[in-house]
């Protein structure tokens, strides 16, 4: 992975302002899971002064992940939507409400899909932190896709990568299940944008 980093071009097209201020309070970063790959170099190249924490499951696909992100810096908090659901709840609610610059990465259609469906879990943690979303799009000149669930995307050498850093989403305010339906459409349509 930091050998592809290095042949890779950057296009940053930041429309939270994160890149310029990256110091500056709590996120919930959400991206498609296949952008793992490159979201990590990313974070890692232009938010380095920040400290990710990386929502991944209790399988062994995570096991791999917790590893892979380990050696750039990141923790992990095990779970997933169907196991220890109420407990990573509660781990990551927890590890927003220190601030500091602490951001939870969580990839919604994650972590067995359908891909490119976005699933309700981070519009509630943003509700019950106050932290906003910050929704990323990113995408490859060339890239190889694996033949899993949701078509993992590795980079070739030397292509360029467009990131989309969208406008930060607030969800505090939502109450009721319609209202919470509405928003997850809203996100996940933001997200579809890019793919």
């Amino acid at each position: 992975m930091r050998g592809v980093g290095l042949t890779l071009r950057w296009r940053v097209k930041d429309c939270s302002g994160v890149t310029e201020d990256p110091a500056e309070g709590s996120l919930i970063l959400a991206f498609w899971h296949n952008q793992i790959f490159g979201m990590t170099l990313f974070y890692n190249k232009f938010l380095r002064e920040r400290h990710a924490t990386v929502l991944t499951s209790p399988s062994r696909d995570g096991d791999v992940l917790t590893a892979v992100v380990g050696q750039f810096g990141y923790d992990a908090i095990r779970g997933s939507s169907n196991k220890r659901s109420t407990a990573v709840l509660r781990e990551m609610v927890a590890f927003l409400r220190q601030g500091n610059g602490n951001d939870i990465v969580i990839t919604p259609d994650g972590p067995r899909g359908p891909v490119y469906k976005l699933q309700a879990g981070v519009i509630k943690v943003s509700q019950l932190t106050g932290v906003p979303v910050l929704p990323i799009r990113l995408r490859y000149s060339r890239a190889i896709s694996l033949k899993t669930w949701d078509r993992f995307r590795i980079p070739l050498p030397f292509s360029r990568v467009d990131v989309v850093l969208e406008r930060l989403e607030r969800f505090s305010d939502l109450l009721d299940k319609q209202a919470i339906e509405e928003q997850r459409v809203h996100l996940e349509n933001v997200l579809e944008s890019g793919t």
